[in-house]
């Protein structure tokens, strides 16, 4: 249910940030520099981190709408839902463990990160950069799991309706574009 008296129901993040665009602009400018840039995580990669993120802080509208996007890009369908069930036993591969476990990590105990923590990461095959573009993905999956569910935002994708990257792209730009954000 919307908090937001002036969300509908169901409330889609774009009805948000159009009831309120002074901040949209650098927000949305964030999200496609983060998410889009392509490199050096590709996007199925950080649609995973997005999803697993959101699914962490029980964020049933970005934990929903990221994991399709992930499945959408290659990620095996129940991967996600079965790395919130058990990290350690989940199909994922073994390089992706260290670098998730950091994700997971920064996610709830960021004080408790360690240079051991990095070096896991970096021994399992990623650079710095990859490390930080992780960071970057868990953090704005913060801010807007806090900004979805300190409104009320509530659409439900649904499972049932395949994506493709250009329907990951428009959701994103679409309302983007609306407030004039993007080119």
């Amino acid at each position: 249910m919307p908090l937001f008296p002036s969300l509908p129901t169901p409330a889609r993040l774009s009805d948000l940030l159009m009831r309120h665009p002074a901040h949209a602009g650098p927000l949305l400018m964030h999200v496609e520099g983060v998410m889009h840039a392509g490199a050096p995580l590709t996007a199925a990669e950080c649609e995973l981190i997005a999803a697993y993120v959101s699914g962490l802080n029980a964020c049933a509208f970005c934990h929903g709408s990221h994991r399709i996007y992930a499945e959408a890009l290659g990620i095996e369908p129940g991967l996600i839902d079965a790395l919130l069930e058990d990290p350690d036993s989940a199909p994922i591969a073994t390089e992706m463990r260290p670098l998730l476990a950091y994700v997971a990590k920064l996610n709830s105990l960021p004080s408790r990160l360690t240079p051991a923590d990095v070096t896991a990461v970096m021994d399992a095959g990623w650079s710095e950069g990859a490390l930080y573009h992780a960071v970057q993905v868990c953090a704005l999956f913060n801010l807007f799991n806090r900004l979805v569910e300190g409104a009320g935002v509530d659409f439900a994708y649904g499972s049932a309706t395949p994506l493709t990257e250009a329907d990951r792209s428009a959701d994103y730009k679409g309302f983007a574009e609306r407030l004039g954000v993007l080119d």
